[in-house]
């Protein structure tokens, strides 16, 4: 239902609120960016298959799986600033951890402090997202958290910039065309050298969380509607498992996750596979945020227009199509195709979550918020089957075809299936077959 009314998407009297919470988005986002081109990274500098390196995506959004539902049931029955707080902590202990796994020189270590980052993450992102939701009227709920996630892509833009200009170009392993060949002396010395230029960006973050860690803890962050009567755990469970729109929504998040991780992770490896570096292939990635960025702002004017779930249809469609083409030009066209997927990526998380929750009580909100944000673990799933689909014919981007094409462009296969079946669940909801009430 398209809002007609005039209904503000935030009011002045939660304006600062909502601006500080707002401002979290892009925390998170800068370590999303930071941290998808370590995975090419750490391949080469660690020496490592295209499915080893992947353990940086399962360490990074497996942390979010873990730690989603604990966070819900602290915010449950602590508050939305408590949640915050622990949330910054927890991030910045994971990227100052970056610090001594540089000096031991172990991939373990890294992968340890994306865990405990991500810890973090979740903390956030299960109080941040229902708690803009919660800011206002629920007509306009949908577009205000496709409002405040328009400021997820700053992040992104600013973490990108900070791994492609502060690492990427620093890397002194991607001068050799096969690092591999070197002696162990030169080798170790440029292991060293380059596992401290990674360090760097982690460490920095880490010191500027603990400065927004301070701000929320002197800024008053008021509950936005009192505390409803706490329903029992077993009791909410089992609503939201009858509720077919949540439970098909957190399906959805778990195949959008693993898309949009697919397609960003492995935008260094498709280009690679075209003879572009790693530090190039970055220019092409911040392309792909900028239409994540625009594609966001499209559509969170196009809701005012059209339903959530029709949108949702529109931009499945053309993302799968985008896919397919990414599989089958084996060129630079292809590359555009590939980064073309983040204007349609854009809108998906935030309208699936809105769509997921919509009509939930507070507290029922809590808890199937950290089912939603669990589902985050599609992005440490699903890349790392896409990188076993490329090591079919060895560590190589491009050792086999299948289907007329090389396995990296074969591997595009899979962001197009999810894609895909998040149409069929947006055709569920717009057509009325799924709804909360199953």
């Amino acid at each position: 239902m398209k809002t007609t009314d005039k209904t503000p998407v935030v009011s002045k009297a939660i304006l600062l609120p909502f601006i500080l919470i707002t401002s979290l988005f892009a925390l998170w986002g800068f370590a999303n960016a930071v941290t998808d081109p370590m995975v090419q990274a750490f391949k080469k500098v660690l020496e490592l298959s295209n499915s080893q390196a992947a353990w940086v995506q399962m360490a990074f959004y497996g942390g979010y799986f873990c730690m989603a539902l604990p966070a819900a049931l602290f915010v449950r029955k602590y508050s939305y600033k408590k949640g915050i707080i622990i949330g910054l902590i927890l991030y910045a202990v994971g990227a100052l951890l970056f610090y001594p796994a540089a000096t031991n020189e172990q991939f373990w270590f890294f992968c340890l402090g994306l865990y405990v980052l991500t810890f973090g993450l979740a903390f956030l992102e299960t109080t941040a997202n229902p708690y803009i939701l919660s800011m206002g009227d629920s007509k306009t709920a949908i577009q205000r958290l496709n409002l405040a996630q328009a400021f997820n892509p700053v992040g992104l833009v600013l973490g990108l910039l900070a791994a492609k200009y502060f690492v990427l170009e620093n890397l002194q392993s991607d001068d050799f065309d096969d690092f591999g060949a070197l002696s162990e002396a030169k080798k170790a010395l440029i292991r060293t050298s380059d596992l401290m230029v990674i360090r760097d960006p982690y460490v920095i973050l880490g010191l500027v969380v603990l400065v927004v860690l301070v701000l929320i803890l002197l800024s008053k962050m008021p509950q936005v509607r009192a505390k409803e009567e706490e329903v029992s755990l077993s009791k909410t469970f089992s609503g939201l498992f009858k509720n077919k729109r949540y439970a098909y929504g957190v399906l959805s998040l778990v195949l959008y996750m693993g898309a949009q991780i697919m397609c960003w992770t492995y935008i260094y490896q498709y280009a690679e596979g075209i003879n572009i570096t790693a530090d190039v292939a970055a220019n092409y990635q911040l392309c792909a945020f900028i239409l994540f960025t625009i594609g966001r702002a499209i559509g969170t004017y196009l809701l005012k227009f059209m339903s959530s779930s029709r949108l949702l249809l529109y931009f499945s469609i053309l993302g799968m199509l985008c896919c397919l083409a990414t599989m089958f030009i084996q060129n630079e066209i292809g590359l555009y195709c590939l980064v073309l997927v983040s204007l349609f990526l854009s809108i998906m998380f935030p309208t699936i979550y809105g769509i997921a929750l919509n009509g939930l009580s507070e507290e029922d909100s809590k808890i199937g918020a950290a089912g939603l944000v669990m589902a985050i673990v599609g992005g440490a799933l699903l890349p790392q089957l896409q990188g076993i689909l490329i090591d079919l014919g060895g560590s190589a981007v491009n050792d086999i075809s299948i289907l007329g094409v090389s396995e990296i462009n074969f591997s595009f296969i899979l962001p197009a299936v999810c894609f895909l079946l998040i149409a069929f669940y947006s055709i569920g909801v717009y057509k009325g077959r799924i709804t909360a009430n199953q």
